[in-house]
C-alpha cells in the first residue's frame, strides 16, 4: 500500500491538530506552513475531514481548525479511510465492492488477506494521540541534539 500525498498531508495536519488539542483552533496558514503545502490543497483535505466529522472549523479572528474528538479516540485507520476512500492493499481484499473477478481462484489471495489484516490492525490500533505523542518526543529530541551541538 502506497499512501498518496492526500493521506500524508492530511494525516500530518490531523497530528498537528492533535498536538494543539485543547489549546484552541489552529489557523490554516499555520497548518499549511508546517506541512510546506499550499493552503488551497490543505483546505481541500480539511474540508473532507470536516464533512466526515473529524475536524471542525472555528470562524473569526482567532479561528482555524480543531479536532472534533479527543485524539485518543481517533484512529489513524479512520483518517486514512476518509482521505483515501479505503486502505486496501489490492482490489481482491477491498471491502468497498471493488473486488476481483479472480479472488476465488487466486493463489496469492491468502497472503494478501494476511497482509491486509495486519495493516488494518496497525492502522486501527494506532490513535492520532499516539502519533502526536511520538511527534512531540521526536521534536524534543531534535531540539536537545541541536542544543548539544
Amino acid at each position: 500500500m502506497k499512501l498518496s500525498t492526500r493521506s500524508r498531508y492530511g494525516l500530518k495536519a490531523v497530528v498537528d491538530l492533535a498536538v494543539a488539542y485543547g489549546e484552541g483552533p489552529v489557523p490554516l496558514p499555520v497548518l499549511a506552513a508546517a506541512q510546506s503545502v499550499s493552503e488551497a490543497y490543505l483546505e481541500q483535505l480539511l474540508r473532507l475531514l470536516r464533512s466526515s466529522g473529524v475536524v471542525k472549523t472555528v470562524r473569526g479572528a482567532s479561528g482555524g481548525y480543531a479536532l472534533c474528538c479527543a485524539p485518543e479516540t481517533l484512529s489513524v485507520g479512520r483518517v486514512l479511510k476518509i482521505l483515501e476512500g479505503g486502505t486496501a492493499l489490492t482490489d481482491c481484499v477491498a471491502t468497498d465492492g471493488r473486488g476481483c473477478e479472480n479472488a476465488c481462484v487466486c493463489s496469492a489471495r491468502p497472503l494478501f488477506l494476511k497482509l491486509q489484516s495486519k495493516i488494518d490492525s496497525v492502522l486501527n490500533d494506532t490513535s492520532v494521540f499516539d502519533l502526536a505523542k511520538d511527534y512531540i518526543e521526536q521534536k524534543r529530541r531534535i531540539e536537545h541534539e541541536k542544543g548539544l551541538s
